[in-house]
């Protein structure tokens, strides 16, 4: 399972992963990109939102009746909070919120809904889509650096409570990509000096091969 498939990191994922012969639920709220990935790939496609309270549950639901299960899940799906973005002392509660139950949350509910059945059988693999605002204090940064924080510590925490159990948690940052969110944060950069995200993608396929 990959959230946020609909394009950037997580759409190349898909098409890597599935040139691979993987077979992909993708998750993403934006159902026409997502569809256009889902037919490129033969992938599922589930239109939910991960930051939803009740999400987690009807994604989890969806990937048992599609797929029989989930092997793998890669928490992809993300938002920056206020957009520009803007000091702490700017941001609003909405905002604030916003970041963490999409970044933060969501992975929460959502690997609490399959990792039990993955512990049952005694394998899976848990993926961390992370970034370098999670150990670096970048102002305006503040909500998407909290949350991702948060989110790398939420893996470590799920490691040690399952050791032993056959679930296995990797985090990942992808660096900076040549992506919209990217684009959202950052408009006057250059995009010829960041990195295309089916080559980083590629990266963290790798990662999982050697993981397997």
């Amino acid at each position: 399972m990959i959230t946020g498939a609909s394009r950037g990191l997580g759409a190349a994922l898909a098409r890597g992963l599935a040139a691979k012969g993987a077979k992909l639920l993708l998750v993403a709220r934006g159902a026409g990109a997502l569809q256009d990935v889902a037919k490129a790939t033969g992938a599922h496609a589930l239109a939910a939102d991960v930051g939803s309270p009740g999400g987690a549950l009807a994604i989890a639901g969806a990937a048992q009746e599609l797929l029989g299960g989930v092997d793998a899940v890669i928490h992809n799906a993300s938002v920056l909070g206020p957009v520009p973005l803007r000091p702490l002392l700017d941001t609003s509660d909405e905002q604030f919120r916003e970041a963490l139950e999409v970044n933060l949350l969501g992975p929460f509910r959502l690997t609490r809904a399959l990792a039990g059945a993955m512990a049952l059988k005694g394998g899976g693999l848990v993926v961390h889509v992370t970034s370098d605002a999670a150990t670096s204090a970048y102002p305006t940064w503040g909500a998407y650096g909290v949350s991702k924080a948060a989110l790398e510590h939420l893996g470590r925490i799920w490691a040690a409570e399952l050791e032993g159990r056959g679930v296995r948690f990797l985090t990942f940052d992808p660096g900076e990509m040549d992506t919209k969110m990217h684009a959202d944060a950052m408009p006057d950069a250059d995009p010829a000096t960041l990195a295309r995200p089916l080559a980083v993608a590629e990266k963290l396929i790798a990662q999982l091969e050697a993981a397997s």
